[in-house]
């Protein structure tokens, strides 16, 4: 009987394990392909739970990567401003909106900002971040310990490189690519 307990603890405690790291993967939908992304929630929980509410209550539907620099990074997120489902659509101000939720604090960690990562856009303050993030072309060791990174491409950053570049100094996007959805996996 102690055998068949131990077992059912084992296997128990190892589906959990799996669900966990199942809950903490999410589909990124892009018109060139799906990209598969890791979330970090032991390093940054806040913004993983608000990255994943906006997503599973599809906010980011739709929501267009408005500032994308070659060679650096492309950022979407504004759920306001820059969600072309929306009424209050508007690409010139596509980021400088958010969502209605409260404004984050910071988590900045030791992960440096290397090629795949996703870390939260935000203004001069620290604690500013809402709904908008961006993901890394390259490294850009400048970003480190200065933004909040929150997860990272595992697969499909191919997919993230052929998102329309804006302006190479404003990275201004004038017919700009856009999220199709996101979702857990």
């Amino acid at each position: 009987m102690k055998k068949i307990i131990y077992l059912f603890i084992l296997f128990y405690s190892l589906l959990n394990t799996n669900i966990f790291a199942q809950n903490n993967l999410m589909i990124l939908k892009l018109t060139y392909g799906n990209v598969e992304i890791e979330l970090y929630p032991e390093k940054a929980p806040n913004h993983v739970k608000r990255f994943k509410e906006l997503a599973e209550s599809g906010k980011y539907d739709g929501v267009v990567f408005h500032r994308v620099i070659d060679g650096f990074m492309a950022q979407t997120g504004d759920v306001k401003f820059g969600n072309s489902n929306n009424p209050d659509f508007n690409l010139q101000l596509a980021g400088t909106g958010g969502s209605d939720l409260p404004n984050l604090k910071s988590e900045f960690t030791d992960i440096p900002h290397t090629r795949g990562i996703l870390s939260a856009a935000r203004s001069a303050d620290p604690d500013s971040a809402n709904s908008q993030f961006f993901i890394c072309f390259e490294s850009a060791p400048h970003l480190d310990r200065q933004y909040s990174v929150f997860g990272k491409v595992i697969k499909g950053m191919e997919f993230v490189d052929m998102i329309k570049k804006g302006d190479p100094n404003s990275g201004s996007v004038p017919n700009p690519d856009k999220i199709i959805s996101i979702k857990s996996k």
